[in-house]
């Protein structure tokens, strides 16, 4: 994994801006194209555009639609208005309900849903030495896949996978810090998984 990062050298929470954009694509994904695809036969119905993210929750969008929306746990800063990428920074430091940490809350079905569905919920941060993270989830009935704790370093895509969603489920999809190097928090995306086509 790469060690570099827009704030390399940089202690989380001084007033540095992050004045490189970052690709998200270029970022360590932590379960693989296995883990979270979904397939499907050539005689099944699918959904287009399955391929676009269904919403992208960031330092500068934190509402969604519905109850879509953002928690952040003691930030030590969110810089909005940089010349690079907007992020939240985060150092370790206990709080009350554990560590710093950041939380989306997702109901598929105020995005258009009507069926149960599996979904992807990546956080795209950048961990400036080793960050340990405790990544937890709530689909309703089921497992979410990819959860516990989780020790990331550089560029990394946390991703969890909420697996047979329904449309009214509230849900959620968060990391917490446990200890650890400084790290920052660029944006949350919650997409429909990748499809395998089975012929």
């Amino acid at each position: 994994m790469s060690s570099e990062s827009p704030l390399s050298g940089e202690r989380a929470g001084e007033d540095q801006e992050a004045a490189v954009p970052i690709d998200p694509a270029t970022f360590e994904r932590t379960q693989s194209l296995t883990d979270i695809a979904h397939r499907i036969t050539v005689r099944d119905v699918i959904t287009f555009p399955w391929f676009r993210p269904i919403d992208t929750i960031s330092p500068t969008h934190t509402v969604g639609k519905g109850r879509t929306n953002l928690t952040l746990i003691a930030p030590d800063i969110m810089q909005t208005d940089t010349t690079g990428t907007p992020y939240a920074s985060f150092s370790f430091r206990p709080t009350p309900s554990g560590g710093p940490g950041v939380s989306v809350h997702f109901t598929p079905g105020d995005y258009g849903a009507t069926t149960v569905s599996d979904y992807l919920v990546t956080f795209v941060v950048t961990a400036n030495g080793a960050v340990n993270l405790n990544v937890g989830g709530y689909a309703g009935g089921t497992t979410p896949t990819g959860l516990g704790p989780r020790t990331v370093n550089g560029n990394v895509a946390i991703v969890v996978g909420l697996k047979s969603v329904p449309p009214t489920q509230v849900t959620y999809a968060s990391i917490q810090q446990t200890g650890g190097a400084g790290w920052q928090w660029f944006r949350t995306a919650i997409e429909y998984p990748p499809l395998i086509i089975q012929l």
